[in-house]
């Protein structure tokens, strides 16, 4: 496996090793001791699925207090993924990175706990997955504007289909700070 830092402290870019034959393909998509050996290193807490359909997109999302740390893939279709940082004192905060995932290209992506988290389809429909370091609670649940003009997240797509939690969630400086993880280096 490749496991490539992003330009944004604890972000990484995973391309598992995947086996082809005439049959199909096999990869690994976690293996504990051979991610904490790239520093990724999380006990899972929750596991989620979701399916959608070209053009949703679904976040920016986060947990606080609890911030999950995720792992993230594709098993159907292809997504254009992206991470915020969103950690008060971070010299990166309210800066974003992307990766286009999909089941093709069988990249993954660890977003740690502190960053806000969301992804639009790209494909006609996509199966995302990922693995979470904490489980979800409804009463922590958070969301930033997928559009917030101070975060200038270039989406590929400009007018997506959004649930009325993404439409009407609030800019990145209008959330008090007390409701945001802070930054540990």
């Amino acid at each position: 496996m490749k496991v490539t830092p992003l330009r944004i402290e604890g972000l990484k870019l995973i391309e598992p090793s995947v086996h082809r034959d005439e049959r199909g393909a096999f990869f690994e998509f976690f293996n504990r001791e051979r991610y904490a050996e790239h520093g990724i290193d999380f006990t899972m807490a929750q596991g989620n699925v979701s399916h959608s359909e070209y053009g949703v997109l679904r976040g920016l999302h986060h947990q606080w207090p609890k911030p999950q740390g995720k792992l993230v893939w594709v098993q159907e279709g292809e997504v254009w993924d992206v991470a915020v940082d969103i950690r008060n004192g971070s010299p990166t905060r309210g800066q974003w990175e992307a990766a286009v995932l999909s089941a093709e290209n069988g990249r993954q992506l660890w977003i740690p706990p502190g960053f806000a988290h969301g992804f639009v389809v790209l494909s006609a429909r996509a199966t995302f997955c990922y693995l979470c370091s904490e489980v979800y609670d409804r009463e922590a649940d958070a969301a930033i504007r997928w559009d917030d003009p101070e975060l200038a997240i270039d989406w590929p797509i400009a007018s997506p289909r959004l649930s009325a939690k993404d439409a009407s969630a609030p800019r990145l400086r209008e959330i008090d700070p007390s409701r945001l993880p802070e930054w540990a280096p």
